[in-house]
């Protein structure tokens, strides 16, 4: 699955989650989207929940921002490095980003970051929509992959 789908597809179970929960005010729908509520009421947001496992290792994780607004990403490639293709970077250059490399390409790993999943993050960026929040992620919104259309 390239990013751009997983973007959209995201997009679109986090706007219908949020779509049902009108009634409630800001701070009741962050505490909606813990990730002990999540993985019972909507197992299907994240492929993590039926392992029970969390894609970042906190006590309290907050499901609201899964996918993080500093991420960067382009399925053709940001730029060339040292004769890989980037795919995706960190726009803030988070201490706690890591890489993953392969002979061809660099992408950013975002496991040991938790910075979307703070309390005063969340506080920050809060909006009812996500892809407003998200709107700067995808570099690449003006040339799709054709074989990435569903």
């Amino acid at each position: 699955m390239t990013y751009a789908r997983w973007y959209r597809e995201h997009a679109e179970k986090h706007a219908a989650i949020v779509g049902e929960l009108k009634h409630l005010n800001r701070d009741e729908l962050l505490a909606y989207f813990d990730f002990d509520h999540m993985k019972i009421a909507h197992p299907d947001f994240c492929p993590l929940y039926a392992e029970d496992k969390k894609c970042h290792d906190m006590e309290k994780l907050n499901c609201y921002f899964c996918a993080c607004m500093h991420f960067r990403f382009d399925d053709r490639g940001i730029r060339e490095v040292d004769g890989k293709t980037l795919y995706s970077e960190c726009s803030i250059g988070s201490k706690n980003r890591g890489v993953y490399e392969s002979e061809e390409s660099i992408h950013n790993d975002c496991s040991r970051c938790k910075v979307p999943h703070k309390e005063h993050v969340l506080e920050k960026y809060f909006s009812r929509d996500w892809k407003y929040v998200m709107r700067e992620c995808d570099l690449g919104k003006s040339g799709r992959n054709p074989s990435d259309t569903k």
